[in-house]
């Protein structure tokens, strides 16, 4: 399969005439020298009228500071509502985050697995989020250009849940208010996502997006998913520097995960086994914080567990996160049951 990327991509697309069509961006920060890091993400659904936006500050307390709204939107022309903002300075070079609004500042994350009580419950204080964004590693992704003729299923835009996608490395410098408390971001990492094309988040079954920095030489992207038949498949990037150079990353050939979940199936720990062409990597993780989101529409409930975590691979320790989607099926995430 052949796939598109042009530097163009890394801007806003014309919407295509589907009701779902979604295009976003996300990003996740970790402050190297604490245990401070978020995330944030836009998603304009410009047909439905509304962007989605969230953002999720894990503070060193182990509390997080916390937004979900759905601004109203007209165009695709930005990823600008809500109080947040993102600019591209230079395609797969430079990005830049701006979010002036208060958050929902949560003592006790797992709260917001009932966001109305949440809401209600907790103290709102404001934030501001100032960030720029700069490759240490390549571009990874693209569009698939399909056959004429071809009529694979996940082009149909009522199961789709994506048609392009990339992510990439980042380093990133800043600053995070949260309330009185302020985090000066000198050596931050991270990952970027740019995605486009319909999607409804109930059309995967489930999948584990595990996003991991180990420093500015060596990151890795990986996810691992399946479908209602029982189906597994993995597929993901690694840039190792030392290994494999400066300007190129490799494949995931095999992925593999397990974890340890306590009473509310959300992962404690993990290990994550990540096989390219020619090595192995066996990465244990430790889940430090979590938040539990979910998205409803005709009647389906998708849980989405948000968990920032510390990653350790052959003595190097670093940052990221472990997303862990799941459609609720009689009150259970279904990935757990086959052992994800």
């Amino acid at each position: 399969m052949k796939m598109r990327l042009l530097p163009t991509d890394d801007f806003m697309h014309v919407p295509e005439d589907a009701s779902n069509f979604n295009e976003s961006r996300y990003y996740n920060f970790f402050d190297q020298g604490s245990s401070f890091g978020g995330w944030v993400r836009m998603g304009n659904r410009v047909n439905e009228g509304y962007a989605e936006l969230t953002v999720c500050l894990y503070l060193p307390d182990g509390s997080v500071g916390f937004i979900y709204d759905r601004p109203k939107i007209e165009t695709n022309n930005a990823h600008d509502a809500g109080g947040l903002r993102f600019d591209v300075i230079e395609p797969f070079v430079r990005h830049q985050i701006t979010f002036d609004r208060k958050v929902c500042l949560l003592a006790n994350p797992r709260e917001m697995s009932n966001p109305r009580e949440a809401f209600t419950n907790n103290p709102f204080v404001t934030c501001q989020v100032e960030l720029a964004l700069d490759a240490v590693g390549p571009i990874e992704g693209g569009e698939p250009e399909w056959e004429e003729g071809d009529k694979r299923l996940d082009q149909d835009p009522e199961r789709m849940f994506a048609r392009g996608h990339t992510e990439q490395h980042m380093g990133i410098t800043g600053t995070v208010s949260v309330g009185d408390q302020r985090f000066e971001i000198a050596d931050g990492l991270g990952m970027r996502d740019h995605s486009w094309g319909p999607r409804y988040w109930q059309n995967v079954w489930w999948y584990r997006w595990l996003t991991v920095n180990l420093g500015p030489d060596l990151g890795i992207g990986c996810t691992i998913g399946g479908d209602e038949s029982g189906k597994i498949g993995s597929r993901g990037f690694v840039y190792d520097r030392k290994r494999y150079g400066d300007d190129r990353f490799v494949a995931v050939r095999r992925a593999s995960i397990t974890s340890d979940y306590d009473e509310d199936w959300i992962p404690r720990t993990n290990t994550l086994t990540v096989t390219t062409e020619d090595h192995v990597y066996e990465i244990a993780g430790e889940v430090w914080s979590n938040i539990p989101l979910r998205n409803r529409r005709d009647g389906k409930v998708t849980r989405i567990t948000e968990g920032a975590t510390r990653w350790s691979y052959d003595g190097i320790v670093g940052t990221g996160m472990s997303e862990y989607l799941d459609q609720i099926v009689d009150d259970v995430p279904v990935g757990t049951e086959v052992g994800y």
